[in-house]
């Protein structure tokens, strides 16, 4: 069973439509796709919608990823099986997109006074009516050419310290983790090693994610080398969080496409392993299969 639980559509800042990004998962024989938007959950109904139209062999879980601040430290918390319209989770997606347009603003002011203008427009642009990321405005400074690469233009202008970059205000972890639970959903912290953090830091994060009452932590990303995995695997273990993997998906790459390379190592505890509502739906599809 193929399972990818991190995902995102134009609804942040991935660059396929929600019915494109379910008919490719399809396509590549996902089985279990969460779609999992930056502080948003706009590109859910018409996932659904196109599963049942088209008829897909694919389980959509209602995800989200929250934006929080921990330490200082910007730090991603993918919440899966949530209620997209719970009104507390509402609420913060509320409060999360007016801190997120207040910053892409002062983004585009700052990049302004280096002689960079119109920066915020063009970013606003290509984000349409998705949630607007430093994504989108990396991608826009590739396209007037001021760098060459997404990398070149966040070490230069988007990272701390550097032209563009404007401290971030988002909820504290805690909140993040405090939104998806009454949600009626799983707290999984995202991509733990990709944060510029120190093994003593992960792990003071790891411990106050389990303090929050954190549930789960990905292990497995498509990205990846064996020995990050297998670390990734023995704090899960150690700091008791369940294990979760996803692809990070935003756009089809050579090096990373959706439930690429995908899989827990043996000692891994899945995140899904109580999830039998959804084996059990992926199992009649197969016996169908089958027959």
């Amino acid at each position: 069973m193929l399972i990818d639980l991190h995902s995102h559509t134009k609804a942040s800042d991935g660059q396929l439509t929600p019915t494109e990004l379910v008919v490719r998962a399809a396509n590549r024989q996902v089985n279990i796709l969460a779609i999992t938007d930056h502080d948003t959950v706009d590109g859910l109904a018409e996932a659904k919608q196109t599963i049942i139209d088209n008829k897909l062999k694919l389980t959509l879980i209602n995800g989200i990823e929250l934006t929080s601040n921990w330490l200082n430290h910007e730090i991603h918390v993918v919440g899966v099986n949530i209620d997209p319209a719970h009104s507390g989770l509402s609420d913060l997606i509320k409060l999360q997109k007016e801190k997120r347009e207040a910053r892409a603003v002062e983004m585009g002011a700052r990049l302004a006074k280096a002689k960079i203008p119109d920066v915020y427009e063009g970013a606003k642009a290509l984000a349409g009516e998705g949630a607007i990321t430093r994504a989108h405005f990396a991608r826009y400074l590739v396209e007037i050419g001021v760098a060459p690469t997404f990398q070149k233009v966040f070490d230069k202008y988007l990272s701390r310290g550097n032209t563009g970059y404007v401290p971030h205000d988002w909820v504290d972890l805690e909140c993040a983790i405090k939104a998806i639970h009454q949600a009626g959903g799983q707290a999984i912290l995202a991509h733990p090693n990709q944060y510029g953090l120190s093994n003593k830091w992960i792990r003071r994060l790891l411990t106050e994610f389990k303090q929050f009452n954190g549930d789960a932590m990905e292990v497995a990303m498509g990205q990846q080398s064996p020995q990050i995995r297998l670390q990734l695997a023995i704090w899960s273990n150690e700091y008791k969080l369940l294990a979760s993997q996803g692809s990070d998906f935003h756009f089809v790459g050579r090096w990373r496409d959706l439930g690429k390379a995908l899989h827990l190592p043996e000692t891994a505890n899945p995140v899904w392993a109580d999830w039998p509502s959804y084996l059990s739906a992926m199992l009649v599809s197969k016996e169908e299969k089958i027959q």
